[in-house]
């Protein structure tokens, strides 16, 4: 973890640097300024039109009883998609945009949602209940059926209200 964290925090800023070096040379230092602030702005903007549009389905999905799974991942992302495009670059702007766009974006967050069933079915998992840690591990390599039917898109909680 800590050396996928160095690559991150190195050799992407590195990598940005030297492609707006390059883009500086050909188009000059105003132009690449220019085009890094016109993606910010742009980028920034469809960021809070998305970001408002997921909102507004979250309140659709839960004021109909609905579990809100796939606008809260969506949000994230845009979240995520906003940051990237503020930070300068373009290989962050580009990465920014493919997250804010919602057709990439439907596409992305069906990777992250397996990449989340995936760790959830395959992986060590813990659950904490009433503050203490219980772990298991279900490593079954057998679809989301189980004794019970399909139960991929469905969250079971039982919960206990307590007065202050």
């Amino acid at each position: 973890m800590f050396l996928r964290l160095l690559l991150l925090f190195t050799l992407i800023p590195m990598i940005e640097l030297s492609l707006l070096i390059r883009i500086g040379s050909y188009m000059g230092l105003l132009p690449t300024l220019f085009l890094v602030a016109v993606t910010g702005v742009i980028g920034v903007s469809l960021a809070r039109e998305q970001g408002f549009l997921v909102v507004s389905k979250i309140r659709k999905s839960l004021d109909s009883g609905k579990l809100p799974a796939d606008s809260l991942i969506e949000g994230l992302l845009i979240l995520i998609g906003g940051v990237m495009l503020l930070t300068p670059g373009l290989l962050t702007d580009i990465s920014g945009f493919l997250l804010i766009i919602p057709l990439s974006r439907g596409i992305i967050r069906g990777l992250v949602k397996n990449k989340f069933k995936n760790h959830i079915h395959y992986h060590q998992s813990s659950v904490y209940n009433q503050g203490q840690r219980d772990s298991y591990s279900q490593t079954n390599n057998h679809s989301d059926q189980d004794e019970w039917g399909d139960l991929s898109d469905s969250i079971d909680v039982d919960y206990e209200e307590i007065d202050d």
